[in-house]
This record gives C-alpha cells, structure tokens and sequence, in this order.
C-alpha cells in the first residue's frame, strides 16, 4: 500500500472519480462520486449510488430545510461535506403515518407530525446520526452540503444510474 494517498473531496472541491479496470468490462462495475450527484441534485433528493440487494447508499444535497421523513426502520445518516441538523419527533401513532411492513423511507410533508420532540443532532463533516424507528426526522443547512444515507430501497429512492454511472473506460 505504499504510495496510495486517500483524498477526501468535498461539494466545491472534488475530482470526478472514474474506475480502474483489471482486465474486465467497466460496465460490471458501478461507479458514482457522491459530491457530483448532490451537485446536480435537487435539494434533499435522495439518490441511490450503491446497491446490494434491498439496500442502498443514498447520497443528497442538504440546502434549507426539507420536509419530514420517517421509515419503519433504522436508518444512518452521514454528513459528507459542511453542516446539516437533524430534527427529530417521537411519533404519537407510528403505525399510522409509516407503514410498519414497508421499506426504505417515506416522506412526510413539511407539517409537523403529531408527536413530541426529541430535539435535534447537529452534524458536522465526518458525523454520524441514526434515524430511529418510530420517529420523524427532517434536515436543514444553512449552506449547500452533502449527506449519504444507509437505508433500504424505497418510495423516495431516486435512481440515476444511466447518469451517475461510468460506462466505459475513460
């Protein structure tokens, strides 16, 4: 492992990454880099950039305030690049506002949902929060950022693959 340098990009400072062939087709192989898919992104528009199986990474652009989300499972939340709060309600009825058979989170709207306040988590680069079961949660930055999310294929799971992935040797 000699001489291999790791570099951490960011949302204003990354180079397109690419894939490195060993003998093989590039399109057995998905690529995307995290920085350029929140971009071009929508706020809060969760895009799937790793699969196995049901689950995936998905990657957003946290700007303002987004609505609220919940899921019926845990879920993990990293900030990538600047700061981002987590907002969290201890649902009143869980069942009633998340399907609790589902998968993968669902969104909420921007009312408050019916339950108390569990107060909120403050991520900075590098920081990691769980997204509880039985909770709501919504986000907000002050300025552009990026988070990823481990979680489970679901309603607001947006695929870009034909866009984000590289399909030939560059």
């Amino acid at each position: 492992m000699d001489g291999v340098v790791t570099q951490f990009g960011s949302l204003r400072d990354y180079r397109k990454g690419g894939v490195e062939i060993i003998d093989d087709n590039p399109k057995n192989y998905v690529f995307s880099n995290v920085f350029e898919v929140a971009d071009t992104s929508a706020p809060y528009e969760r895009v799937a950039v790793g699969k196995n199986f049901e689950y995936v990474i998905e990657t957003a652009r946290a700007e303002g305030v987004s609505g609220w989300f919940g899921c019926a499972h845990d879920e993990f939340v990293l900030c990538m690049d600047g700061a981002v709060e987590v907002h969290f309600v201890k649902l009143d009825d869980p069942d009633a506002v998340v399907d609790p058979e589902g998968e993968g989170a669902v969104a909420l709207g921007d009312a408050i949902p019916a339950g108390r306040k569990m107060g909120r988590v403050v991520l900075g680069r590098g920081h990691m929060a769980m997204l509880p079961v039985g909770a709501a949660y919504r986000f907000q930055a002050d300025t552009p950022s990026v988070i990823l999310f481990q979680t489970i294929e679901g309603a607001v799971t947006v695929h870009k693959w034909a866009t984000i992935c590289q399909t030939e040797a560059a």
